[in-house]
């Protein structure tokens, strides 16, 4: 079983190599610094507060949904980041390309790509041509924790799934508990 996993390891790292180091350069070091942004904290809880407060009566509910996942899809990021203590790649790997001030805590899974799939895949199912736009931002935000030294591909991969689940969950209990009248 030890090869299985090794021999995953050296998978993924290969594939982080090549995001992170082969892709580099300094027009594109500038744009994912920018984008990445698009996941953290203060762009997704901006976003689902302004969706929450700005939708049309009808379309509230899908601003609650938003939020709801949001707040929820952060639960499994930190029980995960405290049970799987996984050390960043920079941390890891030797010739790793990073930015400037890079996060020192663990690194499964990345919360940025769970953040930002846990709002656009509401909106994606609200407006699938709309939904086109919003998923290549999102894989963007997710391939810039790649590029930026900070995830694995795996950190990313359970990031996309912990926000899409969380997605789901949030649409259950917002028609459930008729949420959206709340505010």
């Amino acid at each position: 079983m030890a090869k299985v996993f090794n021999w995953l390891y050296e998978k993924e790292c290969t594939f982080f190599r090549l995001i992170n180091g082969r892709m580099h350069r300094s027009s594109i070091d500038r744009f994912f610094h920018v984008w990445t942004h698009l996941g953290g904290a203060t762009a997704t809880i901006s976003t689902a507060v302004l969706l929450l407060l700005l939708l049309p009566a009808h379309l509230k509910s899908w601003g609650a949904v938003c939020m709801v996942s949001l707040i929820i899809s952060h639960i499994p990021v930190m029980i995960s980041k405290k049970i799987y203590p996984r050390k960043r790649p920079y941390m890891s790997l030797p010739d790793t390309n990073i930015g400037d001030n890079p996060l020192k805590d663990h690194s499964f899974p990345s919360g940025h790509t769970t953040a930002i799939f846990s709002i656009v895949t509401p909106l994606i199912l609200l407006n699938p041509f709309l939904g086109v736009f919003l998923l290549f931002a999102a894989l963007l935000v997710a391939i810039s924790r790649m590029y930026l030294g900070l995830h694995y591909p795996t950190d990313v991969l359970a990031g996309i799934v912990l926000g899409i689940s969380s997605s789901f969950v949030s649409i259950f209990l917002v028609k459930a508990f008729n949420l959206a009248n709340l505010i």
